[in-house]
């Protein structure tokens, strides 16, 4: 797509920086012109990312750059600091970067509780066509046409990647809605309203070629879903899982979680075969 024109700007990380003046001084002027739900989805998306960059990413400085193509807007935010993967990984003491994307897409994730609910990357990522992440050796992306496209891999950059770079498109005559976004995933409930449902690819729980067969497997899977009333698992490009991995997802974590609803989607007639069994056992 021919890009018609391009802004850039650094910005210094030396604790001064506030993201709503970024947006409102610098950003904004070069989006004017689009629809108001589409400055809408722009100015969340954009400020929760710089406000990611500011409070974490331990980096001196922060680039923001706008090209504007014919039918779309391409807005980059990318930092010098640790990398977001790296951060998660040390922060939940994952085995690797790969385990961060797992727990990234399932949202509710933040290094810091008292400053983040970890709900900006995961609205971030269904608001706009396209979000990527570019962090280390790993890259994390979610295509809007694509409901629940996630794809990761170690081998996607050669030298690792410095920093964290966010990628966001967004078509300048989309019709989503920044409420439309947040009402998919948040229910009514005694209090005002909760982000209790999420969408998570299993296939991200997969290392290389091996298979879902084993308990570890499933925990990993498992880990912090009683956060959310729903959890829609999409299995999407698993053939085959295990009598184990079925057995601790669909038997033994709702036994200790009742409030927490695991859904299957996209299943093939083994998966959903071995599914049923776990859900139909009788414990002797």
């Amino acid at each position: 797509m021919e890009t018609e024109a391009t802004w850039r700007k650094e910005y210094s990380l030396d604790g001064t920086l506030n993201e709503d003046k970024v947006w409102r001084q610098d950003i904004l002027l070069q989006l004017e012109a689009l629809p108001d739900n589409v400055r809408q989805i722009w100015s969340y998306s954009c400020s929760e990312m710089l406000n990611n960059a500011i409070d974490h990413s331990e980096g001196s400085a922060v680039i923001v750059t706008i090209a504007k193509e014919t039918t779309r807007h391409k807005i980059t935010i990318q930092d010098n600091g640790i990398g977001i993967f790296k951060k998660i990984q040390d922060a939940l003491h994952l085995d690797d970067e790969n385990h961060a994307v797992l727990e990234l897409a399932k949202g509710k994730l933040t290094t810091d509780a008292r400053r983040h609910s970890g709900e900006g990357i995961f609205f971030t990522s269904r608001s706009v066509d396209t979000f990527a992440i570019l962090s280390g050796t790993v890259r994390f992306l979610h295509q809007g046409h694509q409901a629940e496209d996630y794809i990761f891999g170690k081998d996607y950059f050669c030298n690792g990647h410095q920093g964290t770079t966010v990628i966001l498109m967004l078509d300048n005559d989309s019709p989503r809605t920044i409420q439309e976004v947040f009402k998919t995933y948040t229910t009514e409930h005694e209090g005002g309203f909760g982000f209790d449902k999420t969408i998570v690819p299993v296939r991200l729980a997969l290392h290389g070629d091996e298979t879902l067969v084993s308990r570890s497997q499933a925990k990993r899977l498992l880990n912090r879903f009683d956060r959310f009333r729903v959890v829609v698992l999409d299995f999407e490009g698993i053939n085959e899982i295990g009598q184990a991995f079925a057995d601790e997802v669909f038997r033994v974590f709702p036994n200790f979680h009742p409030t927490t609803e695991i859904c299957a989607i996209n299943t093939n007639d083994w998966v959903q075969k071995m599914i049923s069994r776990a859900k139909n056992a009788e414990v002797r």
